[in-house]
């Protein structure tokens, strides 16, 4: 009965030891060191001697009266490992940096992406040349009344100037068929269609002019 007596609290003390939570004061500041500091070990003595380089162990005099001695501190700078914090802040701050800079490529791309899609649009539509459209007409009208008059005036004397005129005026009018033609394979700013028109208007006034000219020449000179 005795032995069957002392066996209990024996039992229960063995049950209670196994379930107790035992706190590792010495791991608890290594871990904490190395993840995120205050840089500090224990024991101090211990990794002085054996783990100087890496826990930057040092020694001071400390004054404390009858208790005044050698202590051990150590400083992280003269450790050859740091914590793992500020190399994961660094990690962060430079996988920020990484995203923001694609973020800012990405909005690039997005807006030439856009701006094409604007000039794709602008370029298959011929918006000016109902600017031009009525010179043209007019112009044209008066090239053909005037090289038919030279023409019928001179009783076909003038055939090889009227012949050059009307050459003259017809690669014009291809040109500007051209520039107007719109459709896939014909896509042209509407910037540089306004460009080319209005030079096609300067050539065709300057026909317009040379067969005025013949048109004077013919009244003058065939009766």
């Amino acid at each position: 009965m005795v032995s069957i007596a002392l066996a209990f609290p024996i039992g229960e003390g063995g049950s209670a030891y196994a379930q107790k939570i035992v706190h590792d004061k010495q791991k608890e500041k290594q871990w904490r060191s190395m993840e995120t500091g205050p840089w500090d070990f224990e024991p101090g003595w211990y990794y002085y001697f054996l783990h100087k380089k890496y826990s930057g162990a040092e020694t001071y005099w400390k004054w404390s009266g009858f208790k005044s001695r050698y202590r051990v501190r150590f400083k992280e700078h003269k450790s050859n490992v740091k914590t793992i914090m500020p190399r994961r802040i660094a990690q962060e701050e430079l996988q920020k940096e990484k995203i923001k800079k694609v973020e800012e490529e990405r909005a690039k791309v997005k807006e030439m992406h856009d701006e094409e899609v604007i000039r794709a649009a602008d370029r298959n539509v011929d918006l000016v040349y109902s600017t031009f459209k009525d010179d043209f007409n007019r112009m044209q009208g008066a090239i053909t009344e005037g090289l038919t008059f030279c023409l019928t005036k001179s009783k076909g004397k003038l055939a090889p100037q009227v012949n050059e005129l009307q050459r003259q005026n017809d690669l014009i009018c291809q040109s500007i068929a051209y520039t107007h033609k719109q459709g896939l394979g014909n896509e042209l700013e509407n910037s540089k269609r306004q460009e080319a028109y209005v030079e096609y208007k300067k050539q065709m006034e300057e026909v317009v002019s040379r067969v005025a000219h013949l048109v004077g020449m013919a009244q003058q000179y065939y009766q």
